[in-house]
């Protein structure tokens, strides 16, 4: 169907649904049933509501001709994600990798860190990685995702086609598909996933033909194709240019939550120091004005290493002078301790601390170190090193569940370009198959 024909039964569609619906509240409710009557009316303009959303999607729908011709020295990763499939199943879809005609590197992302995986695949000259030593039971794996994540920072293909362990790619995959990367705004190439052990009337609707078909086309139209997590062909530039702002912006959280903390280490500070010694009460003020300052900085959208750079130094200005001024204190304690018989050799031949030192050690008045400690946690708190995730980049979105629908999202907020190209490239088992 042609766009002028969508776009006209969409318009009677909604003609019709909203003077159906207005009927309906207008003038069909039975008031002496309202408990089953509003009820069923506000299901069917929830309806109409769905229905107006499903046409502005394919207001704009896009049916493409074919890509160009992709460029000849593109370089290609191709990924086929796997876990703990069946080992048949993950080498041929791997071996059929390998036969794609476009120049690539076919890579098996074994999570499951199998030995006899690897052997297969350096048997048939076959790309393998597991995650690296990073990846310890302290941070999370991020699943998918994660795999994923972990080969981008060992591989180096300007492009990546990503493959489920199940999925027989076609031999011409990459020739269909990679010259809408002429458009150096193309971030991601979509294409269907198909079940080839589904029936071809299945009535369950298990290939999603109207997901793959109308919906893809008409986010296509409003360049908002969903990336699907496979069958799929990514720019290896917009993913980690989008792991680069993921860490700008984790980053940022971590020295506001940093700033703040060191904020309420001072007046904890304050509370316990004694704030008639000037000093004390002088460092304090310099440590809270350094930070007062990085947060408007922060706010300010100064870049954040210089903002980190220069707190730091004031607060590692104001801890020195504070430890230099302590240091006649700790001298005094030093040489108290000296002067001190601290213990002696007791009946048995053991030692035992001597009245003298309990008495003197109850007595006297240490040096202030709480203050000190306060200020050093003002350098503990401003740790901006990503110690929760294996590695600090993390190209495609980690969310749970919906990763590949946020790694789309995220591209398309920063300007990047998507396509869907409504043909099956690669054939897949249906989930209860596997």
């Amino acid at each position: 169907m042609t766009r002028f024909w969508t776009r006209l039964v969409v318009v009677l569609t909604v003609i019709l649904g909203l003077n159906y619906v207005a009927w309906r509240w207008a003038s069909s409710l039975n008031w002496d049933a309202w408990w089953i009557a509003v009820p069923l009316v506000v299901a069917e303009t929830y309806s109409l509501i769905d229905v107006m959303l499903f046409g502005m999607t394919v207001w704009q729908l896009k049916i493409r001709k074919g890509a160009p011709a992709p460029p000849h020295d593109a370089t290609v990763d191709v990924f086929i994600t796997t876990y703990n499939e069946d080992l048949d199943m993950v080498m041929t879809t791997a071996l059929a990798a390998q036969k794609i005609r476009h120049p690539h590197s076919t890579w098996i992302l074994d999570d499951g860190a199998r030995p006899e995986l690897r052997a297969l695949a350096e048997d048939h000259g076959l790309g393998y990685v597991t995650r690296s030593e990073d990846w310890t039971a302290n941070v999370p794996r991020h699943a998918k995702a994660g795999n994923l994540n972990n080969a981008l920072m060992i591989t180096h293909g300007e492009f990546l086609l990503i493959l489920d362990a199940d999925q027989i790619p076609e031999p011409d995959i990459l020739e269909k598909t990679l010259g809408y990367f002429n458009n150096r705004r193309v971030a991601l190439v979509q294409t269907p996933q198909y079940f080839s052990n589904v029936p071809a009337h299945d009535p369950l609707g298990s290939q999603a033909p109207l997901f793959y078909g109308p919906i893809q086309q008409g986010k296509d139209g409003w360049n908002a194709a969903f990336f699907c997590g496979s069958n799929a062909i990514l720019r290896r530039e917009a993913l980690m240019q989008l792991g680069l702002v993921g860490y700008v912006k984790e980053t940022e959280k971590s020295i506001r939550r940093a700033l703040t903390a060191s904020r309420s280490a001072i007046r904890h500070a304050r509370k316990s120091a004694d704030m008639d010694t000037p000093l004390v009460a002088e460092v304090l003020d310099a440590v809270e004005a350094a930070t007062r300052e990085a947060q408007e900085q922060l706010t300010a959208g100064q870049p954040l290493s210089e903002i980190t750079y220069r707190v730091r130094r004031r607060v590692d200005a104001a801890v020195q002078i504070l430890v230099q001024a302590d240091m006649s204190a700790l001298q005094t304690d030093l040489e108290e301790i000296a002067a001190m018989e601290l213990a002696h050799v007791g009946e048995a031949g053991v030692p035992v601390v001597t009245d003298d030192a309990v008495q003197r050690m109850s007595a006297r008045d240490w040096s202030p170190l709480g203050a000190l400690e306060s200020v050093q946690a003002v350098l503990d708190a401003l740790n901006v090193e990503r110690t929760d995730e294996a590695q600090p980049i993390m190209p495609l979105a980690t969310i749970s569940v919906t990763e590949d629908m946020a790694t789309a999202m995220r591209m398309h907020a920063m300007g990047w370009e998507s396509v869907y190209h409504h043909e099956i490239l690669a054939y897949g088992l249906a989930p209860e198959d596997l």
